[in-house]
């Protein structure tokens, strides 16, 4: 029996001996050996060639006679060389010990893919305004929210923080504002088709690239949709062929405060009280306390980020997909966002012409306790205690002329279910195309795309009966509100794109399309909820009123339809031309005037692909270009063709009432597009074999029949109605240089970028021919931003004359505003200062941007990104009069600030207790304008690479270790200087102020969550 077994095992113990010398053969073959060589183009020697071993990260650099040296490398094994603006190549060892490698230019160095919109063009043949940044690139600045690791990377891309809460989104603007009333938002192209959510709601860690267009050259291509500029966003796929990819990402870092509210002290808050004379303590103050509340309402936070995904692909198909959990804790009580997201994209070709693809995102987050407001904390008395004299809390401190309920971590803490304020949200957006290469035709397809997009939102507060109030028997409340949003969208596209001879390069493509948009949204509100464990959840369940407002609730309906066609045509990589004419149909407008139909046009000529150029070898690529284009714009509230009616309640009989209705917006049945037109002139450029890139631009953009609700007066028993009147203009010019400044020798490299833009905005018309509409400081010949106030000269010393004349019954030390009157013909004032001397002033920066650096030596690397901005006025509110925190009066907790009084005449703020307007010193609004200069180091990082060898045991492919530092350093802010605090707007100007005291449109810096300086530690891991 054993003797047949080895007979019949003789052929399987053949091949295994023959597999076991075939290994020790190979084995024996591949021995590691040292290679040597000279590295040179066409000119001589090339210094700081990188030359590694394929499939690790082991490798050396060339010095600058062009030599290497790499030892222990396998003598089978293969080599590759790579240096920027050249070919890299790889060379099989095949066991020499010498290689040297001639490498040629990379005349296809600017082949770099861009999307366009509908398709993608390679960056030397873009003619429109473009600027990209790659997924790798963004995510140096670690972060849950896009825009924040966006913000300064981009010229021409402005990003303002709206908000310091986290999870907040930012403003976007693309080469400024332009409309008054109608949105100026970008549009967002999510994998190709347009996103009906926001950029919070994408992971960072699944992008792939963003590309945005700025001229109308460039976005007409998405019509009226592209209007503000377009923010193209791809996210990651496998590739065909690539076997399963595996990836971690992960950062968690701790939050500190940046810089506290700066509030006087209890010493500093008893002199100003003595210094203004006007109030005396109350029953819960004491000149021998000293109370921070800030410190007791504050405490370090947390930030975790965490996000796995699998990549691969087979002969037909590739797939990706990938889940991120986030978790972002302010540091305020109970308030904090978090974010579950996943997104998978599936592509699949069906045969030889049938390509299908699926891609979906989708996020579930929740905000909670957004509406904590910290305005009761900064205003409370700091010589008041929280204690009693037993040692516990109060409830509530009795100050000079006011009380507080007492806001601390403690109290706050102990509500349990007496407070929730939580916002869920859940959105889905799904694409999916079918594509087709038409057979007999080389280069021409059909693709379809649908989007299918869903989003909720669901809303709910409850406070308690006495929380947050001063009378413990104020009555509980609750609310909630809920809204869905619905879209679809179909494209059909057909594309011809064919190059002939190598010379003519042809790509047209041919668009119809529609979609349609509906939302609904609720509100209801109660109060008097019987059990603290309801909450928001029934508020049948309440015994007092239940509110259902009219005005809270919504429902709305919209579609777009379009056609489009364009041409982008090249010879012989020197000559650029593109053409785009779209029409739109807009249900928002008025029958009549529900189409528009705009052209663009674009050319570019690549100035350093002609002969003439041959020898200038210092310049690599020079090609300039100009583009003229019309957008469009519908973004204003659906029905606005219609008017709006409002219900108003009255009394009817005794004991009922009835509801009237009454015209609260006049219909206009001429309601149009408000449209743009824009010049665009660039230059784009490489040097020194590619060592240094950039880009500069000029641009014109003037908007005409501009959509405005204009005000009606009393008399017309109507408040508005939405018609098209105003022209506005927007020109600026941009500018972005990349350099390697060393490319690596010795182990060490360097590399730089800056970006720099400014951005003049200018109202050109307004309605009705008037100069002015100072009810929403608009003003004709100025930006659409501005100020309209009294200009601050100082404070009124005892030598200056005309004090009396000026302002009657003021004092010295009060503030000293510009006079724009008259004098007799002695120079005396004829009239004292009022309304008439208000000046209109600027709030825009002259000029801002940003900068990053990267230095590598061997496995670590240390990044920086910063940006800066100078000029313009940053609004806070904590100084000026809206928020009640500076009235100099000794009533409630004061901004620390340096005061005047006879012994200090040189001071920046007024005399405590002077002449007021209300409860503000008089003119006191003009304290809260400043600089809004700055320089901020946004982000640092140094990161550790671990050696290739190593991980291989692992079977791991890459890890990465690093640190950063956000919200690093704020140098030449004059608000930083004065406060300490982040000079960055933290709110619109409508909110987190004790008055309302500025539009909305106007950013400010308001008692919102303060801002923080984040420590982070991180690893990216892909096996």
């Amino acid at each position: 029996m054993i003797q047949q077994l080895l007979i019949k095992g003789k052929r399987p113990l053949r091949t295994l001996l023959f597999a076991l010398t075939m290994v020790i053969t190979c084995a024996a073959s591949a021995q590691s050996i040292t290679v040597t060589g000279t590295v040179t183009d066409e000119m001589g020697p090339l210094p700081g060639v990188t030359v590694l071993l394929q499939g690790t990260n082991r490798g050396v650099t060339t010095d600058f006679d062009g030599n290497y040296e790499i030892t222990d490398v396998p003598s089978d094994g293969v080599l590759v060389f790579s240096y920027v603006g050249f070919t890299t190549q790889n060379v099989n060892i095949n066991g020499r010990n010498e290689i040297d490698v001639v490498l040629e230019q990379d005349t296809e160095a600017l082949e770099e893919v861009v999307v366009v919109g509908y398709g993608t063009q390679r960056r030397e043949a873009v003619t429109g305004s473009v600027s990209s940044i790659g997924g790798e690139e963004l995510r140096e600045v670690p972060s849950a929210n896009i825009s924040e690791a966006l913000q300064g990377r981009l010229p021409g891309v402005e990003l303002s923080q709206t908000s310091s809460q986290p999870g907040a989104p930012q403003q976007i603007r693309i080469r400024g504002t332009r409309s008054l009333t109608a949105s100026n938002d970008p549009l967002i192209v999510l994998n190709g088709v347009p996103f009906a959510g926001s950029l919070n709601d994408i992971n960072p860690n699944d992008i792939q690239s963003m590309d945005i267009l700025k001229d109308a050259s460039a976005t007409a291509i998405y019509g009226s949709r592209g209007a503000n500029g377009v923010v193209l966003i791809t996210t990651n796929t496998g590739r065909q062929g690539q076997e399963a990819q595996f990836s971690y990402d992960a950062f968690y870092g701790l939050k500190t405060v940046f810089g506290e509210y700066p509030m006087m002290s209890g010493p500093e808050f008893v002199a100003l009280r003595e210094a203004a004379g006007l109030f005396e303590n109350g029953p819960d103050e004491s000149d021998d306390v000293n109370t921070n509340w800030q410190d007791l309402l504050y405490e370090d936070s947390m930030i975790t980020n965490h996000n796995i995904g699998v990549s691969g692909g087979t002969e037909s198909g590739s797939y990706n997909a990938s889940l991120g959990y986030t978790k972002d804790e302010a540091v305020l009580p109970e308030q904090y966002f978090e974010r579950i997201s996943f997104n998978a994209t599936l592509n699949q070709d069906v045969g030889n012409y049938i390509r299908l693809g699926f891609s979906t995102n989708n996020n579930y987050s929740v905000r909670n306790g957004m509406n904590l407001g910290i305005y009761g904390v900064l205003s409370a008395s700091p010589i008041a205690s929280p204690y009693n004299e037993d040692g516990t809390p109060r409830r509530v401190i009795s100050m000079a002329a006011d009380d507080q309920w007492v806001r601390t971590r403690e109290t706050i803490e102990n509500l349990g279910d007496a407070w929730i304020d939580q916002t869920r949200e859940f959105g889905t957006y799904n694409n999916f195309f079918g594509e087709v290469q038409i057979p007999g035709i080389e280069g021409l397809s059909y693709r379809i795309n649908l989007g299918l997009n869903y989003r909720s939102t669901h809303g709910g507060n409850y406070t308690g009966q006495g929380v947050f109030s001063v009378a413990d028997d104020t009555p509980s409340t609750a609310s909630i509100n809920n809204s869905i949003t619905t879209r679809y969208l179909v494209e059909n596209l057909v594309t011809y794109d064919r190059t002939f001879n190598d010379l003519h390069r042809l790509n047209v493509v041919g668009l119809y399309s529609t979609e349609e948009t509906k939302f609904n949204s609720s509100s209801v509100a109660a109060r008097d909820i019987p059990s603290e464990q309801f909450q928001f959840y029934n508020l049948g369940q309440a015994t007092g009123e239940i509110t259902i407002d009219p005005d809270n609730q919504g429902y709305y309906r919209s579609g777009l339809m379009s056609y489009m066609g364009r041409v982008m045509y090249e010879y012989d990589n020197r000559y650029m031309l593109s053409a785009t004419l779209r029409s739109d149909g807009s249900s928002r407008l008025a029958e009549g005037h529900k189409w528009h139909t705009y052209p663009a046009i674009s050319a570019g000529w690549n100035i350093g692909n002609e002969s003439f150029m041959e020898d200038v070898d210092w310049m690599n690529s020079l090609k300039i270009r100009a583009g003229y284009g019309e957008t469009s714009n519908q973004s204003v509230d659906p029905y606005s063709t219609l008017g709006t009616l409002a219900t108003r309640p009255y009394n009817f009989g005794p004991d009922d009432y009835a509801v009237g209705y009454y015209v609260s917006q006049l219909p206009n049945p001429d309601l149009g597009w408000e449209f743009s037109t824009t010049y665009n002139f660039g230059v784009d450029f490489s040097l020194f074999n590619y060592r240094l890139t950039g880009t500069a631009e000029y641009y014109i953009t003037n908007t005409n029949d501009i959509l405005l609700n204009v005000g009606l007066p009393g008399t017309a028993g109507v408040g508005s109605y939405t018609a098209n009147i105003g022209e506005t203009q927007n020109k600026g010019f941009e500018i972005s240089l990349n350099g390697l400044i060393i490319d690596n020798p010795d182990g060490f490299s360097w590399e730089a970028g800056l970006n720099l833009y400014s951005n003049q905005n200018e109202l050109v018309e307004l309605a009705s021919g008037q100069d002015r509409d100072e009810a929403n400081n608009w003003f004709k010949g100025h930006p659409i931003n501005v100020i309209y106030d009294y200009e601050r000269l100082g404070l009124w010393q005892e030598d200056d004359p005309y004090l009396d004349i000026l302002e009657p019954g003021g004092n010295v030390g009060m503030i000293k505003v510009r006079y724009t009157g008259e004098f007799d013909e002695n120079g005396v004032p004829v009239r004292e200062i009022g309304p008439d001397d208000r000046q209109i002033i600027d709030v825009n920066p002259d000029f801002q941007g940003g900068f990053n650096t990267r230095f590598s030596y061997k496995n670590f690397d240390l990044t920086a990104v910063g940006a800066f901005q100078s000029g313009g006025v940053l609004i806070s509110t904590l100084y000026g009069s809206a928020g009640y925190l500076n009235m100099l009066s000794g009533r409630r907790g004061n901004v620390d600030v340096d005061y005047w009084t006879p012994e200090n005449t040189n001071a920046r703020y007024p005399r405590p207790g002077g002449i007021q307007s209300g409860d503000n010193p008089q003119y006191g609004s003009t304290l809260g304008y400043f600089d809004a200069s700055y320089l901020k180091i946004r982000t640092i990082t140094l990161g550790y690479n671990f050696e290739q060898d190593w991980l291989e045991s692992f079977n791991i492919d890459r890890l990465r270790l690093y640190s950063t530092v956000q919200n690093a350093f704020v140098f030449f802010s004059p608000y930083h200087d004065e406060s300490g605090m982040d000079p960055v707007t933290n709110s619109y100007g409508n909110e987190n102020s004790a008055v309302e005291g500025y539009p909305s449109r106007l950013l400010t810096i308001g008692t919102n969550t303060p801002s923080t300086r984040n420590y982070l530690i991180g690893l990216n891991l892909t096996f």
